[in-house]
């Protein structure tokens, strides 16, 4: 086997591009992009579009994976985000003001802040399994969002703020560079340092790492900050792209597709290594799934399972045993040697 078809990446691209042609046999147009008023228009930008909050909290949770934790609050920290982004917003005097709109963005990014240290200091410091910690703002967050907006919907009309989720720049769309923008900033900061080293020294042994004198606690903490803070960005592309505040729809069960895109990526869900282009490409193959759902017309009820079905052989295909099962060679029994005769 070749290195090339070793590699963790291969075989979800190689299901990314099957996804993508299979919609060319239902829309012949699929990879059709076109150029209409300065912007770019098509099936591929839509789904690049549509995995632009799934990639950030991908991204973020991808971090929190390889400490060998855990974060189930990323959707609750996306409602809050965008929840306190439209309050502010709405109360201000001229919603289209540019410098509102960038304080209440830098406001809702610090509150996402605050969530991440909250987890992080629940974890590291505290000693509270990762798993019950985030699920306790998993729950709080939502309903925190919810006391935020009343329970309703708040919808704002704001052109500075609707250019995060839904404007172009150059013909691309914001939310798409913004993504390229955070994932080119943690590579260059995590991979490009010993940062990334350091901290899958942390997800993979702890206590070693700690007798190294490596600030596990630190870096826990700094994991679950970027994290949040991910999720807080992929929160206000969310609200500004459909121009209001949702708290029961923002990021609602986004964090089992984020780990899900993770997995797919190739890290390791017990820590260590992690892959960050991996886990984009998750994201993008997600968002390719449900797009492709839809062009090739299978029924709403049956769309489920559909997902599980692609997934379940994806797993398959990264999987190392099931492919020396499946692919193996027959090999010729090796000639028996002669018995020797006794003199």
């Amino acid at each position: 086997m070749t290195p090339l078809v070793r590699h963790r990446l291969f075989w979800p691209a190689v299901v990314l591009v099957l996804l993508l042609v299979s919609n060319v046999f239902f829309a012949p147009r699929f990879f059709t992009i076109t150029l209409q008023d300065g912007h770019l228009y098509g099936s591929l930008i839509d789904v690049l579009r549509s995995a632009t909050p799934l990639a950030l909290v991908a991204l973020g949770m991808t971090m929190v994976i390889a400490t060998g934790g855990i974060d189930l609050s990323v959707g609750s920290v996306m409602a809050i985000s965008g929840a306190v982004a439209c309050l502010f917003i709405g109360d201000l005097s001229d919603p289209g003001s540019v410098g509102g709109v960038l304080l209440a963005v830098g406001l809702a990014l610090g509150l996402s802040a605050v969530a991440g240290i909250w987890n992080g200091v629940l974890v590291s410091v505290i000693g509270i399994q990762p798993i019950i910690a985030t699920l306790i703002l998993m729950v709080a967050g939502r309903g925190i969002a919810q006391l935020l907006t009343g329970g309703q919907i708040i919808n704002v009309s704001s052109p500075p703020f609707r250019v995060i989720g839904a404007g172009y720049l150059l013909g691309v769309p914001v939310s798409v560079i913004i993504v390229a923008v955070v994932v080119a900033a943690a590579v260059l900061l995590i991979r490009r340092s010993a940062l990334g080293v350091l901290v899958e020294a942390v997800g993979a042994s702890p206590t070693a790492s700690r007798l190294a004198g490596i600030r596990a606690r630190g870096l826990t903490i700094m994991a679950y900050v970027f994290a949040a803070v991910c999720a807080g960005i992929a929160g206000l592309i969310f609200s500004s792209n459909v121009a209001s505040a949702d708290s029961n729809a923002a990021g609602n069960l986004i964090e089992l597709d984020a780990i899900l895109a993770v997995v797919i990526g190739g890290t390791a869900l017990t820590g260590g290594r992690f892959s960050i282009a991996g886990s984009v490409l998750g994201a993008v193959l997600i968002s390719a799934l449900d797009i492709t759902t839809y062009t090739i017309g299978v029924p709403a009820e049956t769309t489920l399972l559909f997902k599980a079905v692609v997934v379940v052989i994806l797993c398959l295909s990264q999987s190392a045993a099931f492919r020396a099962a499946v692919f193996r060679r027959r090999r010729t029994p090796a000639a028996t040697p002669a018995a020797e005769v006794p003199a």
